[in-house]
């Protein structure tokens, strides 16, 4: 019975996804764009939501989404810049989604646009978020995408990210906040569940990889301070 009431959740759940692609007054997707549609190029690079990685600009992004996104850089602890694009609310083949596309840019780039900057806010006790100078802001949507990350709003059990990604080939959980990372080296993508918030799907060329897997095993550490 326990086997059967699964089952039939898990095909309710696939069944919604379908309905959710298919909303009313929507138009048909010919190229749909869906998280689990990932696309290899074999010489370890990947293309997702018609976005090839380390290739695709902001720009190219900004079309493909319907918006402009908003841009920050943030300055954390270690002193390393990181620049995002923040989108709200991105509807891609009737999914609704937060998307953060993290820029590949050089060290020297993100220190210009760090000089350039203004210091606005400190949005934790370890990170300074600075504004871009209005002449950075063009240079921006010409840069690469480096990686995405895709928050859906519909929640992701384990047993609807199994039947949609299959096995993992590894799991790491963060024993401070409880999110589980399923990681997929083949395909370049990290899906972290948390049990008491959203889940998030990241996004990186497979080559990429084992740097998004370092990442994330080093926020596993315990701090040293």
């Amino acid at each position: 019975m326990d086997k059967k009431i699964f089952f039939w959740v898990l095909s309710l759940s696939l069944l919604g996804l379908v309905l959710a692609i298919m909303l009313p007054g929507r138009h048909s997707d010919l190229h749909p764009k869906l998280p689990w549609d990932i696309k290899l190029d074999g010489l370890g690079g990947s293309e997702i939501f018609g976005l090839t990685l380390d290739k695709s600009t902001l720009n190219e992004a900004r079309e493909t989404f319907g918006s402009e996104g908003k841009i920050s850089l943030f300055v954390t602890r270690d002193g390393k810049p990181a620049l995002e694009a923040y989108f709200e609310r991105v509807f891609l083949s009737g999914l609704r989604a937060d998307i953060v596309l993290v820029m590949d840019a050089d060290a020297d780039t993100l220190q210009g646009f760090y000089d350039r900057g203004s210091r606005i806010s400190r949005t934790t006790d370890i990170t300074h978020k600075i504004d871009l100078a209005s002449a950075d802001q063009a240079a921006v949507g010409r840069l690469p995408i480096g990686s995405i990350n895709y928050i859906p709003a519909a929640n992701l059990d384990d047993e609807l990210v199994l039947s949609l990604f299959g096995e993992p080939d590894e799991k790491i959980k963060e024993t401070a906040t409880g999110v589980t990372h399923w990681i997929y080296p083949e395909r370049g993508l990290s899906i972290g569940t948390d049990p008491e918030g959203k889940e998030m799907l990241q996004y990186v060329a497979p080559r990429k990889i084992d740097l998004l897997i370092d990442t994330i095993k080093k926020d596993t550490r315990p701090s040293t301070n």
